[in-house]
């Protein structure tokens, strides 16, 4: 039992294993699930328990993450702070569930689903399957994208275009404060004091600093691609509704 709480990796993490597949195929049901559950959801009493749910499991994986630094005598200021990008994402979606916020969706379901589902695709991860760091890392990251799916689909939040905008200069604020603290700790936080060592889509941004600005780009491309949906469904409101006062005319 000890061997799965380990502080010492026991081996490396390799992308696109079969244990990565698998989760990756899990994650891919329960996303199915949640969207045609959506109806059944929106039962008050149905959607109180998911919500409260999801909110639990993100603050078990944050709470048992932090109890495995200090059990491990792992604890340390470089890079154990809950200031990743998605770390920040997790403490973001336990709020909007709770509250039902919807100014915390609008940008959570960009910094969210983009940073998680990068995440979980090309895990910055050492520990591999069926390790606790393991486990926990990728229920947390699930639990982020479903939290957001889940306040899309059952809740009815949106998000606008100019969410889009907010989101970039929410996150620039943020890249200075994380540029402060990783000069004051001598941290990697949110990757921007060098790449992680797994592979990453960072290893095709070019070098340090300027992947940073390609990071930018990139995650600006990302933000709007995840918009995309709704711009193509309201342009098509527009048109429905255009076409029916031309009609009444």
């Amino acid at each position: 039992m000890q061997h799965y709480f380990s502080v010492e990796e026991p081996g490396l993490f390799q992308v696109f294993s079969i244990s990565h597949l698998l989760v990756l195929g899990l994650f891919l049901i329960l996303v199915l699930l949640l969207y045609l559950g959506r109806g059944p959801l929106r039962q008050p009493a149905r959607s109180r328990t998911v919500r409260y749910s999801l909110a639990g499991i993100l603050i078990l994986c944050e709470l048992s993450l932090n109890i495995w630094y200090v059990w491990g005598n792992r604890f340390d200021v470089r890079d154990t702070l809950p200031l990743e990008l998605c770390s920040i994402s997790l403490y973001l979606c336990v709020f909007m569930l709770l509250f039902q916020s919807l100014v915390i969706f609008r940008i959570v379901y960009f910094t969210g689903i983009g940073g998680a589902l990068q995440a979980i695709l090309t895990p910055a991860l050492s520990y591999p399957f069926p390790h606790f760091r393991f486990i926990e890392f990728f229920a947390a990251h699930m639990a982020i994208i479903l939290s957001v799916l889940y306040m899309l689909w059952v809740q009815g939040f949106r998000p606008r275009l100019r969410d889009v905008g907010i989101t970039m200069i929410f996150l620039n604020i943020l890249l200075v404060l994380i540029l402060f603290i990783n000069r004051l700790t001598g941290g990697n936080y949110m990757f921007l004091s060098h790449k992680p060592q797994t592979a990453s889509l960072m290893d095709y941004l070019g070098p340090y600093p300027w992947y940073i600005v390609s990071l930018e780009t990139v995650a600006c491309v990302i933000f709007l691609l995840l918009y995309l949906p709704f711009a193509f469904k309201n342009r098509k409101k527009g048109s429905k509704n255009h076409n029916s006062r031309s009609y009444e005319i």
